[in-house]
C-alpha cells in the first residue's frame, strides 16, 4: 500500500521560533486598519463616479470596488485561520459583520471547509481539487470562463444554489423553515440592506446596484478565478509543500485590480497558516534567509501563470466529470456552502 505523502513541514523546521513568534503576531489595530481600507476605497470608488460621472469614472469604480470585495473575502480567510484579531471571539465577530455578511459568506462555515483544504492540498480529498483539476485548459475555454464571470452568470449560478439551499429544509414546520432560512442568510440579508442604505444617503440608491452587486456579479467572479488558477493550477508537484501553491509577484497595479492584501504569497501561506497576511512578505524573506527560495514555486507575472494554465491546443477541456464540475465552482470558497466555485 502506498504511502500518504507528508502535506505538511513542521513550523520548527522552517524558521526558529524566535522568528515564528515574531511573524505570528496577531494585531486588533492592523486588522481593523486592513478592513477600514477596504472599505474607504469602495467608498470612494463609489465618489469618484459620483462627481466625475463618465464611462471611465464607471469601469474604473466596478474594477476597484470588484477588487476590494475579493479583499474582503480575503480578510474573512485570515479570520478562517484566526489570524485577523488576536481574540478569537472577536476576530469572527468582525469577520462577519464586516468582511462576510456583505459577501453573503459566514466565517465559521467557511473555516471548517478551508481547513480540509490545507490539510489535504492537492490530494484527491482535497475540496479544492476541483479547481485546478481540470488545467491546463485551451486559451478559448478560458475566454469563455471569463465571459461567463463577467456577464454574471457564474455569480448567478452561485447565489441561485446558495438561496436553495437556504430553503431546502422539506419536512420542517414552516416557522422552522424560515428560521433555517433565516439562519444561513438573515446576517447577510441585514448586511445587504445597511449597505444598501447607505449608498442612498450618501449617493443614491441605485449605487447599491451599479457599485456593490454589479461588481460582486461581474469583476469579483473573474478575478477570483484568475487568483484561484495563479495559486494551485499547472502546479509541478502535488506532493510537495513547497510546489503543491504557487507564489506570484505582483506590482502595484495587480496588488490594486487583481490581487490586494498579500493573496500572491500563497506557498508562505500554505507553509505557515496561521500568519497574519500583512505578515506574508517578511515570512518569504525569512525563509529566503533560510535558503528555502529555491525550493518553492514561484511566478514573475499573473501573466504568465495564465500563459501556463492556457496551454492545451485541442479545442476541449479534460474529459469526464472533473472539469464539468470545476465550471460550476467558480468562487474561492469564499463562500460556504453554496458552489458553483472560483481560492
Amino acid at each position: 500500500m502506498a504511502q500518504a505523502p507528508v502535506l505538511r513541514v513542521p513550523a520548527t523546521d522552517l524558521l526558529d521560533r524566535e522568528t515564528l513568534a515574531e511573524l505570528r503576531q496577531r494585531s486588533s489595530l492592523m486588522g481593523l486598519a486592513l478592513i477600514f481600507h477596504a472599505w474607504i476605497i469602495i467608498v470612494s470608488a463609489m465618489a469618484l463616479f459620483f462627481f466625475f460621472p463618465n464611462p471611465v469614472t464607471f469601469i474604473l469604480a466596478v474594477m476597484l470596488i470588484g477588487a476590494r470585495q475579493l479583499g474582503l473575502a480575503i480578510l474573512m480567510h485570515d479570520a478562517a485561520h484566526n489570524a485577523l484579531m488576536p481574540n478569537n471571539k472577536l476576530n469572527d465577530i468582525v469577520s462577519d459583520m464586516f468582511c462576510a455578511f456583505p459577501l453573503l459568506a459566514r466565517t465559521v462555515p467557511y473555516r471548517r471547509y478551508h481547513l480540509q483544504h490545507h490539510m489535504r492540498t492537492q490530494q484527491e480529498d482535497d475540496p479544492d481539487l476541483i479547481l485546478s483539476a481540470p488545467f491546463p485548459i485551451t486559451r478559448k475555454s478560458f475566454i469563455r470562463k471569463m465571459i461567463r464571470d463577467l456577464t454574471g452568470q457564474t455569480a448567478y449560478q452561485q447565489r441561485k444554489a446558495q438561496f436553495k439551499n437556504a430553503l431546502d429544509s422539506k419536512g420542517l414546520p414552516l416557522k422552522a423553515r424560515g428560521m433555517f432560512f433565516w439562519s444561513r442568510l438573515g446576517p447577510a440579508i441585514i448586511a445587504n440592506l445597511v449597505i444598501f442604505g447607505l449608498c442612498a444617503a450618501l449617493f443614491h440608491w441605485s449605487f447599491y446596484l451599479m457599485f456593490w452587486l454589479l461588481p460582486f456579479f461581474t469583476y469579483h467572479m473573474a478575478i477570483t478565478r484568475i487568483r484561484n488558477i495563479a495559486e494551485h493550477a499547472v502546479v509541478p508537484d502535488n506532493d510537495d509543500p513547497f510546489r503543491n501553491a504557487r507564489t506570484t509577484k505582483a506590482g502595484w497595479l495587480a496588488r490594486l485590480f487583481l490581487a490586494p492584501y498579500w493573496v500572491n504569497y500563497h506557498v508562505e501561506h500554505h507553509l505557515l497558516m496561521y500568519i497574519p497576511c500583512w505578515q506574508l512578505p517578511a515570512t518569504q524573506k525569512a525563509l529566503k534567509a533560510r535558503g528555502l527560495a529555491e525550493r518553492m514555486e514561484l511566478a514573475p507575472s499573473y501573466l504568465s501563470v495564465l500563459r501556463k494554465a492556457c496551454a492545451r491546443h485541442n479545442d476541449e477541456d479534460k474529459p469526464g466529470n472533473l472539469a464539468h464540475n470545476a465550471r460550476r465552482r467558480v468562487d474561492g470558497n469564499f463562500t460556504e456552502g453554496f458552489t458553483s466555485k472560483a481560492s
